[in-house]
């Protein structure tokens, strides 16, 4: 198995027992459709956007009992084939038999992603598809360079670009079985940069 930084061109489909089996070298390694994917660890400003859009949803999600809010590098596995770590996952408490000691097993209820040279095309693109494919709800690109937030809702045939946030973005989800009030956060996109 050889790892490289992108598309290794194996002909064998990767799957999570190989996942478990990649260095541990720093480099953030993941597993789209059977490809491994390596990229290098996050920027300072990379993870300092990360941090504040984290303790937003944090304060609004978690500590109100809502659901659990999960930072890089928490692996996410979506099939035996697709295996990832977001930047950032909510995971709704109706949803939280999805979390298991070593990994999130299911669609969270958000994916964000935070946009940087190494993963940028990826996050575009197939990220966006995978999440979509695998029944994420919802979906934030987040660009800090252009100090904007992209997101996608689900709709039929795939996910849908609803708004650019450069504010404010506001995560919602209605009220769910086991879960009697509506989830609202209010992510301050202003303390983010």
């Amino acid at each position: 198995m050889s790892f490289g930084t992108g598309k290794t061109g194996q002909t064998t489909r990767l799957t999570y027992d190989d996942y478990v089996h990649f260095p541990d070298d720093g480099n953030r390694h993941e597993i789209i459709d059977g490809e491994h994917y390596m990229s290098p660890p996050p920027t300072t400003a990379h993870q300092a956007a990360s941090r504040h859009i984290q303790f937003q949803l944090y304060a609004q999600i978690e500590e109100r009992g809502l659901g659990r809010v999960y930072n890089a590098p928490t692996d996410l596995q979506l099939s035996d084939v697709d295996v990832v770590q977001p930047d950032l996952m909510v995971v709704l408490a109706e949803h939280r038999h999805y979390v298991s000691p070593s990994r999130i097993i299911g669609a969270p209820d958000l994916v964000v992603e935070i946009l940087s040279p190494a993963t940028a095309e990826r996050d575009r693109s197939l990220k966006l598809k995978l999440y979509s494919g695998r029944g994420v709800p919802e979906y934030w690109l987040v660009d800090p360079d252009a100090h904007a937030v992209l997101r996608y809702r689900a709709s039929s045939g795939g996910y849908r670009l609803t708004e650019t946030c450069t504010d404010e973005i506001i995560y919602t989800a209605a009220p769910a079985e086991g879960r009697t009030e509506a989830v609202e956060a209010r992510v301050d996109l202003r303390k983010v940069w």
